[in-house]
């Protein structure tokens, strides 16, 4: 599975390769923001976007809407990470189209289930 995972912290990006390398994941590729997101995703295939919501640039949610719009990704699963937990926004995002939602902080057990609850919709 290849994976993009999208947060402007380095850290969280970090943190969140290693977590997949750990649960079987090792083809990943990151971006700082939206921008560079969307840049990737016209340059190479990806079946998984990990994104944090709250970014400089190009925010999760506005990353997300461009790539529904788009149709040759408007099927790529997304999966939204955040410390947002303020329903009415969390609502936004589901209407969105969102394909998973995980509030932060998260473990490798609430990641995996994620994944697996994606991968198992997609195939």
């Amino acid at each position: 599975m290849k994976i993009l995972i999208v947060d402007d912290m380095t850290s969280m990006r970090h943190v969140l390769m290693h977590m997949l390398r750990d649960i079987g994941h090792s083809d990943c590729d990151e971006a700082t923001d939206g921008l560079q997101a969307l840049s990737l995703l016209y340059k190479k295939q990806y079946d998984l976007l990990i994104t944090d919501l709250h970014m400089p640039n190009l925010d999760g949610k506005q990353l997300l809407e461009k790539i529904r719009a788009e149709t040759e990704f408007s099927k790529l699963p997304v999966l939204m990470i955040s410390s947002e937990d303020e329903r009415a926004k969390v609502k936004e995002i589901i209407a969105a189209k969102v394909t998973g939602f995980i509030v932060k902080p998260f473990n490798y057990n609430t990641l995996q289930k994620q994944i697996l609850r994606i991968d198992k919709c997609t195939a």
